[in-house]
């Protein structure tokens, strides 16, 4: 059996003090212990009285950390420089923490394991972030209708939720604060705006970076480089990392109110990306079918 760490990667040595000790071999050391490649361990914070390890691999054998605490306790004692006392211990927040599982016979083990990474999964899947897109919002040309409608929906369903920055028009800035909020273990990623046919549109882009299987079903297809249209359609973007899904809706505030809508509906229902984005893109579709005059004219801005 195999623990996902989702995310929540650091390692705590409380009431541990040191003297000129190599870091490099300290990480080394705990690699060893917890059966890792060296370069997965890093030093990243020292304190008077404890240190801080980060474990930079996501999926980790049962038998690698549970129960593991004494053993690598004993293994640092053992460094020059590395002075332990009775009170030494190690933390961690996430699943790590089941370094310190121990007396257990198997069985008992093994559903205190399973009640674990379900908490934590279910405690990941209600936390939420919306990126609002686009220079016309970073610039205060326009009012972000968006966010506060989608925070009070979420809020209402039981979702804590982070209100994040402004994205810009710009690939490599959409991949990283998406990825970011990916390794901050959000569950619910979601992006408004950037999803239209012109050449400044980078969401759906964006999406493909972090998830090159996310679905991105057309909500309308035309006739590449008409007018300002540089691509041959609108589309939405679902994704799924780990157990992160993100999701990137249109801009207009009605739409963004129908897709939050089906959102709901499909994160209700645990569907997956693909049926949550085919849903999505439908009702999408059949609500700019009626709609042809107004989007004809406005080029898609703000999709």
């Amino acid at each position: 059996m195999g623990l996902n760490l989702l995310e929540k990667t650091e390692l705590w040595v409380n009431h541990i003090k040191l003297d000129h000790v190599n870091l490099t071999l300290l990480a080394n050391t705990v690699a060893g212990v917890l059966g890792l490649e060296s370069s997965k361990v890093l030093v990243v914070d020292v304190r008077p009285d404890h240190i801080t390890l980060d474990i930079m691999e996501n999926d980790i054998p049962t038998e690698n950390i549970v129960g593991k605490e004494h053993v690598l306790l004993e293994a640092l004692a053992k460094l020059d420089g590395v002075h332990l006392t009775e009170d030494s211990c190690i933390h961690s927040n996430g699943i790590l923490g089941l370094i310190c599982l121990e007396g257990e016979n198997p069985i008992q083990m093994s559903r205190k394991v399973d009640h674990m990474v379900d908490e934590m999964k279910e405690r990941i899947a209600k936390r939420a972030i919306i990126f609002p897109t686009g220079f016309e919002l970073r610039q205060n040309l326009i009012e972000d209708t968006n966010t506060p409608y989608l925070k009070e929906l979420l809020e209402s369903e039981g979702y804590k939720v982070t209100v994040g920055d402004v994205i810009e028009d710009d690939l490599d800035d959409m991949e990283y604060k998406l990825s970011d909020a990916v390794s901050r273990a959000f569950g619910l990623i979601i992006t408004t705006g950037g999803v239209g046919a012109e050449d400044k549109d980078k969401s759906v882009e964006s999406m493909l970076r972090i998830d090159p299987q996310a679905a991105t079903p057309y909500i309308v297809k035309f006739q590449q480089g008409t007018g300002r249209h540089v691509k041959d359609g609108v589309r939405i973007a679902v994704g799924a990392v780990g157990p992160s899904m993100l999701v990137s809706f249109p801009g207009p505030n009605d739409e963004v109110r129908l897709a939050a809508g089906v959102l709901m509906e499909c994160l209700k229902n645990h569907d997956g990306k693909e049926e949550t984005a085919q849903k999505i893109a439908a009702v999408l579709a059949e609500k700019l079918m009626k709609k042809p005059f107004h989007h004809e004219h406005h080029g898609f801005n703000n999709l």
